[in-house]
Formats: structure tokens, C-alpha cells, sequence
């Protein structure tokens, strides 16, 4: 998953110059209103379920969402295990994430993905590893952050190095170089709410434990109830999914909605009424782009009839490229709209100025459906039946 807006950048120079209790979200000034989606909008909706989470965070020029919403989704984990609101640093998953592919990079002499996104489980291998630290801990570089040059330079640097007949006993120093300049060094201690702790011992107090995690997805091409590699390109470490019948596959989220865990959700978001700014996501039923376009600009300001999703047409967005692996976020909730269509409430990483539900979004079950590669969720809410079937119990 990966920013759809990235900068491009032609040639590149290395340079050293850069040296709880579930309720309703505590978010300060930034609580949004879950009435409408947006304020010249006749949808009406009520929240149905609303799960405590952390503050909107921006991902600006890179393609990190993949670790600033898996980590929003551990952050609302720590707080259902009883720690207080607590901020992650997703640059130190993103740093070590970018030595784990760069190792991979080299050992494939080229013939791997080396690029910016990645998937929700990277996130969980990252802090099994190497740990977790706050983010005043670990602020990894600009408050606004672009890592179009960093990602460039690193690529080049690799490059450079498998041109080599063998290998220098130097080049990950040198790999790490280009990652301190940038990002900064590594701590490997740090004082935080007056104690010290390693990243070790800091994810150890933040009581999340890695092998809680499990991701699903749902697709006809592999066997249902066991688990396959999911063919998208920024599943660079060949991460494996469970794979679930679509009914089963919802019913995953929604018992771990139900039951007060939120869910890291990858998904498409390439459909033109995929709408952050007009706060909603949906699936309307007949030929949207033979639409006039009034009418087409109407389905984001009055509730309309959506598509019925099957599993054939699920696969078949997969197969012919319609449904790619764009974008992670956050499921928080969930909500109901004025006819009783059923939606999802979702945290995403583009800030809180672009919309009006101050970076928050309403996105319906058949999109779901329709578009989502793969989802994260704490193993424990799978419903037993489900669990047993894919080997969990």
C-alpha cells in the first residue's frame, strides 16, 4: 500500500547533509462530527459502534500509510489493554522496515520490490524484531515528511552495490548511513513518562504482543481456510494471508467491531466515488460513469441504492486490475445512514484539513466488500467457527 501523489525524481545525489476502557474517541479539538459526511450533505447517519483511537496523523509526500494506520490500529490496541493514549513512531518501523528490503533487495540481486509501501503485517514484524518506541522517542526526520529522495537514493545506492563482483563488508554500514541522514540514528535507550526503556521493554509495557495478529483476505484463485502470499506489489517479504469465504471475510470485522477492536484495512481506492474530501466511500448501483454529471456529484449529498457484491465480482476487479493495493486505514466504528445502509467509520493518514469530518471518512459495506485487498485484526474477536476452519484453534 502505498500515497498515490508521490514526487518523481529524475537523478539523485548521496549526500551526508541531512544529519482502557472502549467509548467514544478523546481526540481534543480535532473530535469530528459523525452526523453527516459532509456539511452540504443530506446524509444523516448514526453511529452504531465507536471505538477509542488516537489523533488524525499526516503521512504528506510518502508512502508510509501502511505504518501510520497499522500503528494507529495498535495504538487503539494498547488503549483497549488498559494503557493510556500513547503516540507510536511510525518512522521507526519505517526505518527498520527499509533495512529488512534493502537486505532482501541485495540477496535477490535486484529481483525483489524496493519501493516505499508495504503491508499491514510489516508493521507486526517490524516491533516482533526490532521492537517499538514513541514517537518523541524516535520523530524520524520532517514534521511533514517526504521520502521521495530518500526512497530514491537508497534505491540507487543498491544498485550500485550488486554491480559489484563481491560485495564490500561495508555497504550496510553505508545503507544505515543514508538512514541516519535522513531519519536519524536509532536510540537504543530512551526516557518516557519519566522511566527508561529499550524498544524492547517499551513494547513489552505497551502490552501488545505480536503473535496476536492475524491478516485475511478473500479471493476465488487460492483454496478458502488456508493461508496464500497475496500477489500485490508491496508485499515485498512474500507475507502470507488467511483466506475466507467473503461472507465469512465481513463477518471477521464485523464480530471485532462488535466486540470493540478496531481493524488496519488495505484497500482500493482508485474508484471515483472513493471521495475523502466528500467524506465517503461507496459502491452505487448501475453505470456511475454514464451518469450526467450532477448526478454523478449528487451520490456524495444524498443516500443512494448500492451494488450487491458478490464473490465472483470481487474476484474479477482483482483479476482484471480494478481493485489494486492502494491505500491502508483504520476502521473505528461503525454507523448506520438514514435508510439503514450499513458503514464503516475510518481514520486515515491524509491530516485533518482535507475533509469535513476532520481527516474521518464513512465508508459503506459493499465498498468494503467490493475493494479491500486484506485486513489486519487481533485473532482473538475471528469467530470460533471461522477460527477452527483456518487453523487458529
Amino acid at each position: 500500500m502505498k500515497t498515490l501523489n508521490l514526487i518523481a525524481i529524475a537523478s539523485l545525489f548521496i549526500t551526508n547533509s541531512f544529519a482502557q476502557e472502549i467509548g467514544k474517541p478523546k481526540l481534543a479539538d480535532q473530535t469530528p462530527d459523525f452526523t453527516t459526511n459532509h456539511k452540504d450533505s443530506k446524509y444523516k447517519f448514526t453511529v452504531v459502534k465507536d471505538i477509542t483511537n488516537t489523533d488524525v496523523k499526516n503521512q504528506n509526500r510518502t508512502g508510509t500509510c501502511w505504518a501510520y494506520s497499522s500503528e494507529s490500529f495498535l495504538e487503539s490496541e494498547a488503549i483497549r489493554l488498559g494503557k493510556p493514549k500513547m503516540d507510536f513512531s511510525e518512522m521507526w518501523v519505517v526505518r527498520n522496515s527499509y533495512l529488512e528490503r534493502g537486505l532482501n533487495y541485495v540477496r535477490r540481486q535486484g529481483k525483489a520490490q524496493f519501493e516505499e509501501g508495504g503491508e499491514p503485517h510489516d508493521v507486526i514484524n517490524i516491533i516482533r524484531k526490532y521492537g517499538l518506541v514513541p514517537e518523541s522517542a524516535y520523530p524520524g526526520g520532517n514534521e511533514k515528511p517526504n521520502h521521495a529522495e530518500l526512497a530514491a537514493v537508497l534505491r540507487a545506492y543498491l544498485d550500485a552495490v550488486i554491480k559489484q563482483p563481491k560485495l564490500s563488508d561495508h555497504w550496510l554500514d553505508g545503507f544505515n548511513g543514508i538512514l541516519d541522514a535522513y531519519l536519524g540514528k536509532k536510540p537504543e535507550s530512551f526516557t518516557y513518562d519519566g522511566k527508561t526503556y529499550t524498544p524492547a521493554s517499551f513494547l513489552a509495557y505497551t502490552s501488545i504482543n505480536p503473535d496476536d495478529y492475524v491478516e485475511f483476505s478473500s479471493f476465488t484463485h487460492h483454496p478458502f481456510y488456508k493461508p496464500f502470499v497475496m500477489e500485490v506489489s508491496d508485499n515485498w517479504d512474500n507475507g502470507q494471508v488467511y483466506n475466507v469465504p467473503l461472507d465469512e471475510f465481513t463477518a471477521i470485522v464485523d464480530n471485532s467491531i462488535d466486540k470493540g477492536f478496531t481493524v488496519e484495512w488495505a484497500s482500493d481506492v482508485s474508484e471515483k466515488t472513493f471521495s475523502f474530501k466528500n467524506g465517503i466511500a461507496i459502491i452505487p448501483d448501475g453505470d456511475y460513469d454514464a451518469l450526467p454529471k450532477a448526478a454523478q456529484d449528487s451520490v456524495f449529498n444524498n443516500p443512494v441504492k448500492e451494488m450487491t457484491i458478490t464473490q465472483d465480482l470481487r474476484q474479477k476487479a482483482f483479476d482484471n486490475l480494478s481493485t489494486t493495493d492502494d491505500h491502508g486505514m483504520h476502521i473505528v466504528g461503525s454507523a448506520k445512514d438514514q435508510m439503514g445502509t450499513p458503514y464503516y467509520i475510518v481514520k486515515n493518514s491524509w491530516g485533518t484539513d482535507r475533509n469535513d469530518m476532520k481527516g474521518y471518512f464513512f465508508c459503506s459495506k459493499t465498498y468494503f466488500q467490493y475493494k479491500t485487498t486484506c485486513v489486519l485484526v487481533n485473532k482473538y474477536t475471528v469467530p470460533p467457527a471461522i477460527a477452527k476452519k483456518v487453523g487458529l484453534k
